[in-house]
Order: structure tokens, then C-alpha cells, then sequence
């Protein structure tokens, strides 16, 4: 798919999934390469400090470190937990404990104690990889983990933790991966809980082979010659580790290694443009505030990356994002939808079919997406429905670790249902409508925030904008904005007013925001999605701006 120049159709017609009965993600994407020790790596840190690293150094250094935890009893199905950023030894951890057959567990440097004492207790992790930043917060929780045995820091020995470099210099260069099969364990992928505490979602070794065709449509046939990739997604996060890190690395292009504590527009294009980045993974919000930094071509700031691909998911991409793409980088942003259970399902690619702003795409290749009912008997094109993928996918989870009967709940039939609601067009284009608890019900109207959204922000005085339904006695829900001004912008009842006739005329009389709410700032996942839920749970009456009636 990657390099034959076919229609959509030709490309559904054609494809047939090759999953190999034995199969290791380790091997695959480092191993196989190691002879020819291409840069697998380049390494910006803090400093700007750059380094690189090839592939044979990978597969030399993931060797010693699967030799030291297989010395401490680390095996098959034994958790290895990874609290870092993007930096090598992330990289390290992952393909070292792939190897031993082992399962491990990404975890987010910005959760706090009580966030990874439940993930790591859930998980029954034996052995935590970290840094001197973290420590602390291990410290604070270590009673409340009676299976960790044994804590690595990247950062040298110090209380309770011993020097990860010092385990890999001590240990031999040379390891035989366990021969996992293609449905062996290999991952365990915590959701954001948006019901529920979290769960950790269980990957085997194909959701890799399952991602290859979700990252080659959206980036435009990739991989193509002089491609490099950058997200500044972080790797803890299926879309930074699956959709970027080991979907390049097993085609052999190299990868930029640098996240910021803080996103900065500026920061960002200069670093694109540095390195030569070719192809990008940005969240949504990350886009908004780019286009903030810059929106016209000429208001990059010096920095100009010449990017072939630039792909988004996460949450629904409008027009107004698409065109301003289109102006800075002239290219066409390719949206793509997934979950951490079932990832890059859907998605758009420009240069293979026409990109309807607003729709998430087209199912991607090898994936059997539908919008189904209640019953689980797919509906027609135009009716809202759930978002389901058919049984058997190689990139669907394996199940919700130690949870059977909420990995029951997520199946109706032959489909896993996604939890979003959405619709097919005739022309089998899906656009998402909602998350099930993210529906506003008003007047008898179901709404969906992301359109809301598209529109809020197309007015010159937001910057980020959300929208959930809040208690109304007479229409049930009313639609309520949470709005963040632009720069240089005071908010006001006044503006409040425009805002919503703004959105009455633009969108819809029945979907404009009958109330406005200006704050500092939204409630965002670790992964950069807005957590509507707890706008709703901060909703006071009092706080709302009024507007126009009818």
C-alpha cells in the first residue's frame, strides 16, 4: 500500500493481512535492522544536545538489558513497568522486555502518586524503569506495591533503585528473543477512564502489524525516501509509541526523540525545521495552538519545516483547521480516528481520495468498521449509531487486564463497540458525532460538541473553546461554552453575546451555546483530549454569561 499507486478501492480490493504465527515486535523492529545500523534515533534533549542512534546500537543495548532483568527472574508474562519521556531508554525498555516475552506497561511521568500507584498495582508490576525526577513519587507509594521487586533508575543508583546503565554495561551483548506467537501478550495500555478507573487495555505483538496500514494511509503512502518522523505525543500513549515510534522503526525510518514539558508553537516549528522532520503526528489542541503561533505562511517566526504528511487524532478536525493547513504547510492535514483498545481504524489521506472536512475518513484497509444499533446490526447510511469494529482484528486488544466482564461489556456480537457515536455517508465516510456521555440532549435534538467546537473556534477572540450539556428544566440540556480567549482579549458579557449569536448563525439555532463561561485554561487527558466531563461537573448557574433568546 505503501508504494503502489492505487485508488481506495484498489487498495480495499487488494489487501490480505500476513500475521506470521511467530511473531516479536523486538525483532521486528530493531533486529531485522541491526546489520545495516541505520539511525534508528535522534535524540534532542533539554539542552539541545543531539545524538543519534542506529539500530545496531539498539539491538546491542536492548540485548544486555534483557540479560540483566532475565538475571533478576524476569520471564514470560511478568510486567515491566516504564515511567520516561521520549528518550532512548524508553526505546530500550520497551524492545528488552518484548524480548523476554514479558508485557510492559507505559506509564506517563506527569501522573501523580495515586495515578501510578493503581496502574502499577493493577498490573502487578515487577520492575520499574525511571528517572531521578520520578523517584520521589515511587518513593511516596512503594508500600502500596508489594510486587515491586525492583526499581531502575536511568539517572544512577540511589535510595531503593539501582543504575539502569550499570545493569546493561554488566551484561552480555547477545540474546535469543523468546519466540512469541503474533497473539502473545506484549503491552498493557492504561485508558484514560472516562468511566470508571482506568483499565489497562492488553495488546499482543500483531496490534503492531495491525497499525502498518493506519499509519501508511493517513502519512500518505509512507514510508517515502528522506522520511523522518516527530510526534510530541508522548511515547507512554498508544498514538506516540503505535502510531509513530514502532510503525517507523519497522519500516527502518529513523525518529526524533524530544518532548518539552510544555508544548510551544514556536519551539516546535523550529524544531521541525532543525532536524528536517518529513512527517508528524500533532494532536488537535497542539494544531490550535500552532495556528495560533502562525497563521499565515509568513508568520512562522524563521522556522519553516517542509513536512510531506501531517496527520491528527483525538478529537474532530473542521474546515477551519484543514484550510489553515493547507496555507501554512501546503499539504492537507489527514484526521484518523481510533481507541487505545482498537487504534487507527479510520482515517483520511489526502493524496488517495478527497478529504470531506469534518468526516474522520474512510475505514482503513484490513479493518471492518461499522455504525451499528443497540442490537448490533449495522444501520443505514445518515442514521447515528455506535462505532463498532468487527471481531478479529489484528489490531483489536486482547482484553481489559484482569477485568473479564468489562471486556465482555465491550463486545455486542461480532463487534467491539467503540462507546463513540457516529454515521456512515453513502459514500462510506464516517463522521463522529460524540462520545455516548459527551451527547447534549436538547429540545429533543442529540448534539454533538465537536461541531460546536469547529465552529467557537473560528471566531477571532477564542483560542480553545469546549461545549457539554449542562441541567435545563425545560429543555432538558442546554449547550454550555467553556471558552479560553485570544491573546489580548477581554472577556465580557458583551462578547459572550456575540459569541453565541456567532455560533446561532454560523451552525445552528438549536446548537448555539445558551450559556458562555470564559477560564484560564480546559481540563485536558495526559493525551491532549478535553475532559468534558469534569466542565460539566464544574458547572455552577451562576457562572454562565446570558445571550440571545430563541
Amino acid at each position: 500500500m505503501a508504494d503502489r499507486d492505487q485508488s481506495y478501492d484498489e487498495i480495499v480490493r487488494a489487501f490480505r493481512w500476513r500475521i506470521p504465527d511467530v511473531y516479536n515486535i523486538a525483532v521486528d523492529v530493531c533486529d531485522r535492522h541491526a546489520a545495516r545500523d541505520a539511525t534508528a534515533l535522534i535524540i534532542e534533549d533539554a539542552d539541545g544536545q543531539v545524538d543519534r542512534v542506529g539500530f545496531g546500537a539498539l539491538a546491542r543495548q536492548s540485548n544486555r538489558l534483557a540479560n540483566a532483568l532475565a538475571a533478576r527472574g524476569v520471564g514470560v508474562g511478568d510486567r515491566v513497568a516504564v515511567l520516561l519521556g521520549q528518550r532512548l531508554e524508553t526505546a530500550l525498555v520497551h524492545l528488552a522486555v518484548w524480548k523476554l516475552g514479558a508485557i510492559s506497561v507505559p506509564l506517563f511521568t506527569l501522573f501523580g502518586e495515586d495515578a501510578l500507584a493503581y496502574r502499577l498495582a493493577d498490573a502487578g508490576v515487577g520492575v520499574l524503569v525511571t528517572d531521578a525526577a520520578n523517584l520521589a513519587k515511587i518513593d511516596a507509594i512503594r508500600d502500596r506495591l508489594p510486587a515491586l521487586s525492583w526499581v531502575l533508575s536511568v539517572d544512577g543508583a540511589g535510595s531503593g533503585c539501582d543504575d539502569l546503565w550499570d545493569a546493561v554495561d554488566r551484561a552480555a551483548d547477545r540474546f535469543t528473543a523468546h519466540p512469541t506467537r503474533a497473539d502473545d501478550p506484549a503491552v498493557i495500555i492504561y485508558t484514560s477512564g472516562t468511566t470508571g478507573p482506568p483499565k489497562g487495555a492488553l495488546h499482543a505483538h500483531r496490534t503492531l502489524l495491525g497499525h502498518l496500514p493506519g499509519v501508511c494511509l493517513p502519512h500518505d503512502r509512507f514510508p517515502q525516501p528522506g522520511d523522518l518522523f516527530w510526534t510530541p505525543a508522548d511515547w507512554a500513549w498508544i498514538g506516540g509509541l503505535f502510531d509513530v515510534l514502532m510503525p517507523a522503526w519497522h519500516f527502518g525510518v529513523p525518529v526524533l526523540a524530544h518532548r518539552a514539558r510544555k508544548f510551544d508553537p514556536d519551539q516546535a516549528l523550529a524544531l521541525m525545521a532543525r532536524h528536517g522532520v518529513r512527517n508528524v503526528f500533532m494532536p488537535p489542541t497542539a494544531l490550535k495552538l500552532l495556528r495560533q503561533a502562525a497563521r499565515a505562511p509568513g508568520e512562522i517566526a524563521g522556522a519553516h519545516p517542509r513536512l510531506r504528511s501531517l496527520a491528527s487524532g483525538g478529537e474532530t478536525l473542521g474546515a477551519e483547521l484543514l484550510d489553515w493547513g493547507r496555507r501554512v504547510f501546503d499539504l492537507t492535514i489527514n484526521e484518523f480516528y481510533g481507541q487505545t483498545e482498537c487504534n487507527l481504524i479510520v482515517g483520511n489521506s489526502a493524496t488517495i481520495f478527497p478529504v470531506r472536512p469534518g468526516a474522520m475518513g474512510r475505514p482503513i484497509p484490513g479493518h471492518q468498521v461499522a455504525v451499528i444499533g443497540p442490537d448490533g446490526v449495522p444501520v443505514a447510511p445518515g442514521t447515528p449509531g455506535t462505532i463498532a469494529v468487527r471481531r478479529g482484528d489484528p489490531i483489536m486488544f486482547l482484553s481489559y487486564w484482569n477485568k473479564p466482564e468489562a471486556t465482555a461489556a465491550k463486545f455486542v456480537g461480532d463487534w467491539m463497540v467503540t462507546g463513540d457515536v457516529g454515521r456512515a455517508d453513502d459514500d462510506g465516510y464516517l463522521w463522529f458525532i460524540g462520545r455516548d456521555d459527551d451527547i447534549i440532549t436538547s429540545a429533543g435534538y442529540r448534539i454533538g460538541p465537536s461541531e460546536i467546537e469547529d465552529c467557537l473556534i473560528r471566531h477571532p477572540a477564542v483560542a480553545l473553546a469546549a461545549a457539554v450539556g449542562v441541567p435545563d428544566p425545560v429543555r432538558t440540556e442546554i449547550v454550555k461554552a467553556f471558552v479560553v480567549v485570544a491573546d489580548g482579549v477581554t472577556p465580557s458579557d458583551a462578547l459572550a453575546a456575540e459569541i453565541q449569536s456567532f455560533v446561532k448563525t454560523r451552525l445552528a439555532a438549536h446548537a448555539y451555546p445558551r450559556a458562555v463561561a470564559f477560564v484560564d485554561a480546559l481540563p485536558m487527558t495526559a493525551t491532549g483530549k478535553i475532559r468534558r466531563r469534569d466542565l460539566r461537573a464544574a458547572h455552577t448557574p451562576t457562572a454562565e454569561s446570558g445571550g440571545p433568546a430563541g
